[in-house]
């Protein structure tokens, strides 16, 4: 009898020290970051609709975890089972099964992003893309041309200008060119949408008109206070059959000949473009740019005045004209007087 009481004593003494060992080493493999990915860095793909043990399976066999056993417990213990996110997750850090749990389970996954600025052609968006790794310019350039994206809004477009919204994006590492752009044509749409909500269209115009009368002001202004006033003083020439005269629409055609380096001369403004807002009255043939919100409202709700000419006063603001002689002024005093005093 002694001898079975001692057995059994060792026994479940055995049984103490074996689940004392197991806990520690559970804790230890909890609190121990760990990454054996070749090279250091390494993507996992996490499918939608994976069961936890799959999961696991992957990130042990990616190198992300040591082991399976204390990644599957920390989700019992915690509850979090069934809320690991799909999607593509980087580790390129030694991290511990339960900093990896609560990133799977939070939905940190791998983007890459961007910042697309107001003001930029397509072309120049396109080159934007290519340099930071999002489609090669062949293929952006092609992309371009899926008007079909924008038809129900534009359906004279002849290529998405002026409908690739402004904004910061986040890609996954899958999204090609054509991905990409139709994103950015898809924001668009949904910025258009709010933006129509609280300001209609006026009467007589659509939304390609819209755009591009954004585009034109998106080009002149540098501030969005004066978005307003500069929408003002191009409706009110477009309502008396004047010509815009606006420098922005013979760069883009200068542009799009492939003539444009930095500097605008008298010759230009004759140049031979249904760009050209100089010699051509009303909107050109379409945007030429892609406008941001404050510039597309601008468009929508010009300010009241009665101005019909504006003038750099060279510090981002403008000088505001009612008739030419008062612009003549206003152009000698801000353009050639200093220039003068230079030479």
């Amino acid at each position: 009898m002694k001898r079975l009481l001692a057995a059994a004593t060792a026994a479940a003494g055995l049984l103490v020290v074996a689940g004392l060992l197991s806990g520690l080493w559970v804790h230890l493999q909890l609190t121990t970051p760990y990454l054996g990915a070749p090279g250091g860095e390494v993507y996992v793909e996490v499918p939608r609709g994976s069961g936890t043990r799959a999961v696991a399976r992957l990130l042990a066999g990616r190198g992300v975890l040591r082991s399976r056993l204390p990644f599957l417990l920390y989700l019992r213990w915690t509850g979090s089972e069934g809320r690991i996110q799909a999607g593509e997750y980087r580790f390129d850090q030694p991290a511990t099964p339960r900093e990896i749990a609560r990133r799977l389970t939070t939905g940190d996954v791998y983007f890459r992003s961007i910042t697309v600025p107001e003001g930029l052609t397509a072309e120049e968006t396109a080159g934007l893309l290519a340099e930071n790794g999002f489609g090669t310019l062949p293929e952006l350039r092609r992309a371009l041309r899926r008007t079909e994206w924008v038809g129900d809004l534009a359906p004279k477009a002849r290529s998405l200008e002026g409908y690739l919204y402004p904004e910061t994006y986040r890609f996954d590492r899958g999204a090609d060119a054509e991905a990409v752009i139709r994103k950015m044509t898809e924001q668009f749409r949904s910025a258009v949408s709010r933006t129509l909500r609280e300001h209609p269209l006026p009467e007589g115009w659509d939304i390609p008109r819209i755009v591009t009368l954004a585009s034109l002001i998106e080009k002149e202004v540098r501030t969005r206070e004066e978005g307003p006033m500069v929408a003002s003083v191009l409706v009110n020439r477009l309502e008396r059959g004047m010509t815009l005269g606006c420098d922005a629409t013979i760069i883009y055609a200068m542009k799009l000949a492939g003539s444009w380096e930095g500097r605008l001369g008298k010759a230009d403004l004759r140049m031979d473009s249904p760009y050209n807002s100089y010699l051509h009255r009303g909107l050109p043939p379409g945007p030429i740019c892609n406008p941001g919100a404050s510039s597309l409202v601008a468009a929508l709700r010009p300010a009241a005045t009665d101005y019909l000419y504006y003038v750099s006063r060279n510090d981002g603001t403008h000088q505001f004209s009612r008739d030419y002689a008062a612009h003549r002024e206003a152009v000698y005093r801000y353009q050639q007087a200093p220039f003068r005093k230079r030479n």
